[in-house]
């Protein structure tokens, strides 16, 4: 199955109409959720500190920042 991760932080208003889009292609898609913290760990803030939100599907970075549901539907739409 699919997984989509998204990596997020604690008062990210980005992030959180991040996750309400990729529940929304959930009824679309099926796919497992994870979401990660970067302040959990030292390698994803220096990866993805400015970047966040950060969303990556079966590990491969789909989007990041500004999501919209287009680009998310087209990067499901080729699964």
């Amino acid at each position: 199955m699919t997984t989509v991760t998204l990596f997020t932080r604690k008062g990210c208003h980005l992030c959180e109409k991040a996750k309400e889009i990729i529940f929304s292609l959930k009824k679309e898609f099926h796919f497992d959720y994870e979401e990660c913290d970067i302040e959990e760990r030292d390698e994803w803030i220096e990866e993805y500190g400015l970047m966040i939100p950060v969303v990556l599907i079966d590990g491969k970075e789909v989007q990041y920042g500004q999501i919209d549901k287009i680009t998310l539907y087209k990067a499901f739409s080729k699964k």
